[in-house]
């Protein structure tokens, strides 16, 4: 699938970050290892949620790199990683995970069948909407906003990661 073009091979491991993302890892245990997913971690654990993510699963979860943490505005992150701020931190990180092992084909076949976007509910609650752009998928959030799977169908042991470009933000 053009989506996987971006990610580079170690054996028969994808590679995210200069690291083997393991299948028989936690969607955490291989973040954790990766150089350019450093900033999502951070939050990840800043948000009390390295436990639930670590857990059974299934999920789907859509991952931003340091890049697309990057992208916003001046001093978010750092404001979000306040423990004032853990509840929003919690709401955003979670948008960002659909309780669901869906991999780019089944979300490929899933835009086809709902006539080109389909809608999915995150654990947050709120819904993001799933499209193509040419051979890409994209990810659309309730502020806008549009992420695109750079690298998809990073298989771990409580479901797929699929590395996008940028922070999908609910409505806070």
């Amino acid at each position: 699938m053009a989506t996987n073009s971006l990610m580079q091979m170690a054996g028969d491991m994808p590679m995210v970050g200069g690291a083997p993302m393991d299948p028989q890892k936690t969607i955490i245990e291989n973040a954790s290892a990766a150089d350019n997913l450093t900033t999502l971690v951070a939050a990840v654990k800043a948000a009390g949620l390295a436990e639930t993510l670590s857990g059974d699963g299934p999920f789907t979860v859509l991952v931003p790199t340091n890049a697309a943490f990057a992208k916003l505005p001046a001093g978010t992150v750092d404001d979000l990683l306040k423990p004032d701020n853990r509840d929003k931190l919690t709401k955003i990180l979670t948008y960002h995970v659909v309780p669901a092992n869906a991999g780019s084909e089944a979300t490929m076949q899933m835009i086809e069948d709902d006539g080109g976007k389909h809608r999915a509910k995150t654990v947050e609650g709120e819904e993001i909407t799933f499209a193509m752009d040419g051979d890409k998928i994209v990810v659309m959030d309730a502020s806008g906003g549009t992420a695109t799977v750079t690298e998809a169908d990073v298989m771990v042991s409580n479901g797929v990661v699929h590395v996008i470009d940028t922070v999908l933000m609910p409505k806070l």
